[in-house]
């Protein structure tokens, strides 16, 4: 049974407008200047599709990983999400070598000053997004899961011991250790579903639907689906 939680309002990405010009014929508008979906919790949770899971098949070298980033500093997918959510900005050496910023765990709230103590955890995990449905999906649209940089909640910054408790567990069999961090968790989990229009088994869906209904009813989703 879920119990104890402490109500946080869940993480809410900018709302950028659509701007769309006349062409000749429709042109699927950028990523960046697509109009996020905002929405409640529960409206949220209503909107994921209810499917049995199968991992058959699933190998983690299916998403290949970390290899995005931004040439110019030197670093791959995990470095620039190290880099964007630092709270103190660190030095950036040669090879993306990071020293002196400071980051906040949020799942279990403690401060961490060395990046070789923080793991990028997938909020939806690599093994639960190929049994919601990325089992189908092109090698290429793995990839681009894998290293989502386009969506804050995709990726996120914690301490290992965290993000090895919670491994590929789904909100029915792990919350963060943190009360106060399971609303913005199960929002950010919505969240990112939806973005990938990937599917929740029963007992997944049940778990999230008593947290949407009860201690975070007035938590916020927003997200913006993938390209």
């Amino acid at each position: 049974m879920i119990k104890n939680f402490v109500r946080f309002g869940a993480l809410s990405l900018s709302v950028v407008p659509l701007v769309v010009s006349a062409p000749a014929q429709a042109v699927q508008a950028p990523q960046s200047l697509r109009a996020a979906e905002v929405t409640t919790l529960a409206e949220a949770v209503g909107r994921v599709v209810v499917e049995d899971e199968d991992r058959t098949g699933y190998t983690r070298s299916s998403f290949k990983h970390w290899n995005s980033g931004d040439l110019a500093d030197g670093c791959n997918t995990r470095g620039e999400v190290l880099l964007a959510e630092a709270v103190t900005a660190p030095a950036v050496a040669s090879g993306c070598k990071l020293s002196g910023g400071s980051w906040l765990s949020y799942y279990d709230g403690q401060e961490v000053t060395d990046p070789g103590a923080l793991d990028i955890d997938h909020m939806v995990p690599l093994a639960e997004a190929w049994d919601s449905g990325a089992s189908a999906w092109t090698a290429a649209r793995r990839e681009a899961y894998a290293n989502d940089q386009g969506s804050a909640t995709s990726l996120v910054a914690v301490t290992a011991r965290t993000n090895r408790s919670k491994a590929d567990q789904d909100p029915a069999q792990w919350l963060p250790p943190a009360p106060d961090a399971h609303c913005r968790y199960v929002g950010e989990w919505v969240a990112t579903k939806l973005r990938w229009q990937l599917a929740a088994d029963t007992t997944e869906l049940d778990a999230l639907k008593v947290l949407a209904e009860g201690p975070c009813e007035d938590s916020i989703v927003s997200y913006t689906p993938a390209p």
